[in-house]
């Protein structure tokens, strides 16, 4: 099972979902930093990969930080600005816990981070997490468009966006900002325009659709194909969820998402249930010996081995932590 892109993709999402999502997920508008929102169910990346996405690419051109790599940058990327980068400190900030006070929760992120990243990265890495706790309390601070105007204006929705960025670029360097943020900057970007073509009351039909066109035209290919594909893959995570909640049998499933999505993305699917029934049933019997031996009883940490590999450990307490919030999605 392939876990380590725990939530790849989950910004995507949430920027063709609605405009408004861009603020609320993944980057919290208030509380503690050390409240990490994963935003998606990591099943999400799961179910594209099944459905057959195209493999999403690395840091994107043409950030808001205007930053671009040289060509011998590009012969020897850094290792530790990588896709995934984000998803990884939000991983390790949730791993930290509910910390109010940046300073213990950095103290926390010191004693945690060779559980997310390589040894030979972990310094680099602690240091830009700590940076990323500061980016969170600064967020923070600014006003969402929620609590100062309609979610639906367009020029309040650019007026935040426009603050985040400022914010974000007093933390991170270009390359940083890249690897953080870039993919969904130019989905933020897109959904906005979109949003203020469709408010546009100047525009005749004709018009509206040669606009919208235009902007499609803008986004990145690989962009526009995530976007047509994230609408395939949230339905087939409802698919499955509801197939859960209706304890609904392979037969039915395979009938259904077959007729759907195909007879190999079906198998696909199919295999996923069964990886996801056993990876719950293994959390199941790891959380039952922690509360009887103890968290860190020489017997639990001798299951915790035998039952997770050293890939699934990584992720291993941000998924019970998910399960005590009440709030474990399929695939954590």
């Amino acid at each position: 099972m392939q876990r380590s892109r725990v939530i790849a993709g989950v910004a995507v999402l949430a920027a063709v979902a609605g405009a408004a999502l861009w603020w609320f997920q993944p980057d919290p508008e208030a509380g503690a930093p050390g409240t990490a929102v994963l935003g998606a169910p990591p099943a999400a990346e799961r179910q594209a990969a099944a459905l057959g996405a195209a493999a999403l690419d690395g840091g994107a051109p043409g950030s808001a930080a205007g930053a671009r790599r040289s060509a011998a940058d590009a012969d020897l990327p850094d290792p530790l600005l990588v896709q995934g980068l984000r998803d990884t400190l939000e991983a390790l900030l949730m791993e930290a816990g509910d910390v109010s006070d940046p300073a213990a929760l950095k103290q926390r992120l010191a004693a945690l981070v060779g559980r997310h990243f390589p040894a030979a990265l972990a310094a680099r890495a602690l240091a830009l997490a700590e940076r990323y706790v500061d980016y969170r309390v600064a967020l923070g601070q600014l006003k969402s468009p929620a609590a100062a105007q309609d979610l639906n204006d367009p020029r309040a929705l650019r007026d935040a966006m426009q603050a985040r960025d400022k914010v974000r670029l007093q933390f991170f360097d270009g390359p940083e900002y890249d690897a953080l943020f870039a993919r969904e900057a130019a989905l933020d970007r897109y959904t906005l325009a979109r949003l203020e073509i469709s408010r546009n009351t100047g525009l005749s039909p004709e018009q509206r659709a040669q606009a919208l066109q235009a902007a499609d035209s803008e986004l990145p290919p690989e962009r526009r194909a995530e976007r047509a594909a994230s609408t395939e893959h949230m339905a087939a995570a409802a698919q499955t969820a509801a197939f859960n909640a209706q304890n609904a049998s392979d037969l039915t499933r395979h009938q259904a998402r077959s007729a759907q999505y195909g007879e190999a993305a079906a198998h696909a699917l199919a295999q996923l249930d069964r990886d996801e029934q056993h990876w719950q049933q293994r959390l199941d019997q790891y959380s039952q010996a922690r509360a009887q031996q103890g968290d860190q009883s020489a017997a639990a940490q001798q299951l915790r081995q035998q039952l997770f590999s050293s890939e699934e450990q990584q992720r291993l307490d941000a998924a019970l932590a998910l399960r005590r919030l009440g709030a474990a999605p399929a695939g954590s």
